[in-house]
């Protein structure tokens, strides 16, 4: 991301003193974009306090009332027969599904430390340190393919920008979420084969490796065990999987009559399922409030830094010209070339691609209701920071061989961007 930031600093200035030489005031307007842009920046995180704090609220409620741990349940089955290689009742498994569990309910916070947690397990029934196994690939691949079922961050950004259906994404990034996780998976499994491994060593009868307890015992130390309940049988993953296919299919075929009602309807399952379980609603919704303040507080110098930059590119010239060069090869697929940098900067920065989003939202050419505005929602929704992710998960385990790690991540990327055109011309199509 500082190359990016640094690239388009440079080229809005150097389009801008082009300009200036040929007698237009092109530094005038950039300077006025730099100090506009900033602003534009703290009235968007202002407006984005109260819906964060709302969705945070929300999924504290779900959180507190063991949502988390039902999805754990409906998922270990299904990951122990992708994970042969993984016993049941190793703590990798735990830490896997919860990860997962956490990512399914947009709870980014929650999952990176299970994430983490997960790989440092996995590694320790790893024969051969510092080279990724199956597991890990897999594991990687279906994090980089962002299983997030509830976009909240993105809804709320849509709210903040005035959008009249802010959950409107909601259809198109399950689709496309659904398409990037399978592909990953398929191309994990096709790939293992072509690349042979370390296999675990558990999984051989061997046991771990020998430094594996003196590991155990040090890291776990201070760390509270992943410890799932029983998990249900494997027609609760099959029904969960088939009600998600159900959801994807009605929210595409009835998705423009159906999304005004998803808000409240989310609103009342939640505060509903809490009830039920026992929760202190008022007390747990207002502790999950709070982290609204501080996500706002901590996405604001992203969002200055990279507002700034789009906004200077944009006065001096230089966007416009990308996008009439671009524009024409892109479109052909749906994709318009103001969308094309949210895709770009997806995988490589996920704070760089919230910002670049929330600049296209608050373009009145463009806003957030546009086809364009639409499907640059449904790609950040939908894409994850596959490089971060790859970067933290296999650096906290020291791996350096990724073998094909990488590839069945590209795809998945690919998958969701395509994905997610095809469910925006779907049902947005006709908007432009």
């Amino acid at each position: 991301m500082n190359r990016i930031f640094a690239l388009l600093v440079l080229a809005a200035f150097g389009t801008a003193a082009f300009r200036e030489f040929g007698g237009a005031p092109a530094m005038e307007s950039l300077s006025r974009a730099m100090l506009e842009s900033a602003s534009g920046a703290v009235q968007l995180v202002i407006g984005l306090i109260g819906a964060m704090a709302l969705f945070l609220g929300l999924v504290r409620i779900a959180e507190e009332g063991g949502l988390l741990r039902l999805i754990a349940r409906l998922l270990q089955p299904l990951l122990q027969r992708l994970f042969p290689d993984v016993p049941a009742g190793h703590p990798a498994m735990g830490a896997m599904v919860l990860n997962l569990s956490a990512n399914v309910l947009g709870l980014g916070n929650a999952a990176t430390p299970f994430g983490i947690r997960a790989m440092q397990e996995l590694d320790r029934l790893n024969p051969v340190p510092g080279t990724a196994t199956d597991a890990m690939v897999l594991f990687l691949a279906i994090n980089t393919s962002s299983v997030t079922l509830l976009p909240t961050g993105v809804i709320a950004l849509r709210a903040a920008a005035g959008s009249a259906d802010p959950a409107a994404i909601l259809p198109t990034t399950l689709f496309a979420t659904a398409c990037s996780t399978a592909a990953a998976i398929l191309a994990a499994k096709l790939l293992e084969g072509r690349r042979p491994g370390p296999r675990p060593a558990a999984a051989d009868g061997a046991g771990p490796r020998p430094d594996a307890a003196a590991e155990a015992a040090a890291g776990r130390a201070d760390e509270a065990p992943c410890v799932l309940p029983p998990p249900l049988p494997l027609w609760g993953s099959a029904l969960l999987l088939l009600g998600l296919l159900l959801l994807i299919g009605l929210l595409l075929t009835f998705g423009r009559g159906v999304s005004p009602w998803v808000l409240p309807s989310l609103m009342v399952g939640f505060l509903l399922f809490g009830w039920f379980r026992g929760v202190r609603l008022y007390e747990a919704f207002v502790a999950g409030a709070r982290g609204g303040l501080e996500v706002a507080a901590r996405i604001l110098p992203y969002l200055v830094a990279v507002l700034v930059a789009v906004g200077m590119l944009r006065a001096s010239g230089a966007l416009d010209a990308l996008v009439g060069w671009v524009g024409p090869f892109t479109a052909v697929i749906g994709l318009p070339a103001e969308a094309l940098p949210v895709a770009l900067t997806r995988p490589l920065s996920g704070s760089g691609a919230f910002a670049l989003l929330a600049s296209l939202l608050q373009d009145p050419a463009i806003g957030p209701d546009s086809y364009t505005g639409l499907l640059a929602s449904t790609l950040q929704g939908s894409t994850e920071t596959t490089f971060y992710v790859i970067a933290v998960y296999f650096g906290a385990v020291q791996v350096r061989r990724l073998r094909h790690a990488l590839a069945p991540a590209l795809i998945a990327d690919a998958t969701g961007i395509l994905a997610s055109v095809a469910a925006c011309r779907f049902l947005f199509g006709g908007m432009e």
